[in-house]
């Protein structure tokens, strides 16, 4: 059997000396070092791609800003740029091999990054990845006025905030709006409301559901919120904060570029959160700390609250479809089980809070993370990112799905609404006004006790005679105790479910 070709190798020097690399990477010696060392749980934990194309147009934006300021000359401004749009073009996807589970600085990863801009950089200016004479180098040029332990929480928020932007807020606000409209188609439905699991006092369909509507709104807005600190960058803090090595004016002009070159990609343009990146107020704490993001974490958690109640509350209102609550009906977009013909199972929900306590489960590991700031530096940094990233994706895609396959299919069983309603003993709420709390307990037992339906227990009790009974007991006018009949009907202000 032939043996395989032998993979040619490149000698390629840093401080600590010679290492041997595949002659097909752009990569040099520290990122090699790093994917020998720390070969954990690759490829699904390899650094997020987003975060390395959010880490090439910082480089981008950095190498403009120095040419400017004369940290490098317009030639190595020009091909590094150019491999920074050829990075974020997915043209170079496989140069960065390395774990998420490294320095906790994302120094390897930072440094992955330059090494393939320089590498890619210099081939483009002398035609080969290595030029001893005046090759682009990873630390003096694409690294100018840099360092990880700004550059790569820098990266960090922008990637987040950018993915959130982008995704997580219009897949929410898709939901809402959705949800909003089977509310205003649903708002005359009549159903027993339910509290503690047990029967409650009548409401509609479209008031029960205009309360995920508002929820979102306030998880939305949360979000939305708190995106204005994440655009807060440690950039020009370099080292420790005090900006060592890094020039006057660097991080203002940094932001700029980036809001400049975010709004030439068309970025911006599919957002519905505008994004402005300016400079941290303290760099200190954009170094030691990652408070913004744990903020935004904590609203990705309320919103995981929201979608596993609504998850919840969806599987149960539509159980059955014979023997239980019965009175939503899911779309059937697959067959549920392998052995009982016919069944049909609310996989969205069941999928979506699988999803809800992941996201949970996320929160948890960036306030852990968050916490672990020793001095000068935090260093769980790959760990948050990892993390805020994952959250990004569960939510815009998991929201996109029930969207599209739960909400928008919903239906609802109008006899099974009925049946529930007439059979609740707690429309006896109704007569409290009347005959007094005692009385009606006394009634609402014997209805129970007999088994019977609470009008013919008002009837055979005599508590009250069947024309008082149809008075009182009006369920249409229980779900809407406080508003004006409006043309006849009963109706909810605008305000109270409106996104």
């Amino acid at each position: 059997m032939p043996s395989a070709p032998a993979i040619q190798m490149r000698t390629v020097k840093d401080s600590l000396g010679l290492v041997d690399v595949g002659e097909g990477f752009y990569y040099g010696a520290q990122t090699e070092r790093a994917r020998r060392n720390f070969q954990i749980s690759l490829p699904r934990d390899r650094m997020p791609v987003p975060l390395i194309y959010t880490l090439a147009l910082i480089k981008e934006a950095a190498a403009i800003v120095n040419c400017q300021k004369g940290g490098i000359n317009s030639e190595k401004c020009t091909a590094i740029t150019q491999a920074c749009k050829e990075i974020y073009g997915q043209k170079f996807d496989d140069q960065f091999p390395l774990s998420i589970w490294q320095t906790g600085s994302g120094t390897q990863t930072n440094m992955n990054v330059n090494e393939v801009i320089a590498g890619r950089a210099t081939e483009i200016l002398y035609g080969s990845k290595d030029n001893a004479n005046d090759q682009v180098h990873p630390n003096d040029d694409v690294n100018c006025g840099q360092s990880s332990n700004d550059i790569f929480p820098t990266a960090m928020n922008i990637c987040v905030a950018v993915e959130t932007a982008r995704n997580v807020v219009p897949s929410l606000e898709q939901l809402r709006d959705s949800l909003h409209e089977k509310s205003i188609s649903f708002m005359k439905m009549i159903k027993i409301g339910r509290t503690h699991l047990q029967d409650a006092v009548p409401m509609t369909v479209g008031q029960e559901l205009s309360a995920f509507v508002e929820q979102l709104n306030f998880s939305i807005s949360s979000i939305k919120e708190n995106l204005k600190s994440v655009c807060r960058l440690a950039v020009g803090g370099t080292a420790v904060g005090t900006g060592l090595n890094c020039p006057q004016g660097f991080d203002f002009a940094l932001c700029e570029q980036i809001n400049q070159l975010l709004k030439e990609r068309s970025v911006k343009e599919n957002m519905s959160v505008e994004l402005e990146f300016q400079p941290a107020r303290n760099k200190f704490a954009a170094l030691a700390g990652h408070d913004a993001l744990l903020q935004l974490s904590g609203s990705f958690n309320c919103v995981a609250t929201v979608l596993l109640k609504l998850a919840s509350d969806f599987a149960l209102l539509s159980s059955g479809p014979s023997c239980g609550f019965g009175e939503f009906r899911l779309p059937s977009n697959e067959p549920g089980s392998s052995i009982m013909p016919g069944k049909i199972n609310p996989t969205q929900c069941e999928s979506m809070s699988m999803i809800s306590l992941q996201l949970m489960g996320n929160h948890f590991t960036v306030t852990m993370a968050a916490s672990q700031g020793q001095l000068q530096l935090n260093v769980f940094k790959p760990l948050i990112a990892h993390s805020m990233l994952h959250s990004c994706q569960l939510i815009a895609d998991s929201v996109q799905c029930f969207t599209e396959h739960c909400v928008r299919g919903l239906q609802i069983n109008h006899s099974q609404l009925e049946k529930n309603l007439q059979h609740s003993l707690m429309l006896v709420t109704a007569l409290t006004p009347y005959v007094g709390y005692d009385k009606s307990a006394e009634l609402a037992n014997y209805a129970r006790e007999n088994g019977i339906p609470l009008r013919e227990a008002a009837l055979q009790t005599k508590l009250i005679t069947a024309e008082e009974f149809d008075n009182f007991v009006r369920p249409e006018e229980m779900a809407f105790p406080m508003k004006e009949q409006e043309n006849g009907e009963n109706c909810l202000t605008h305000s109270q479910y409106s996104p």
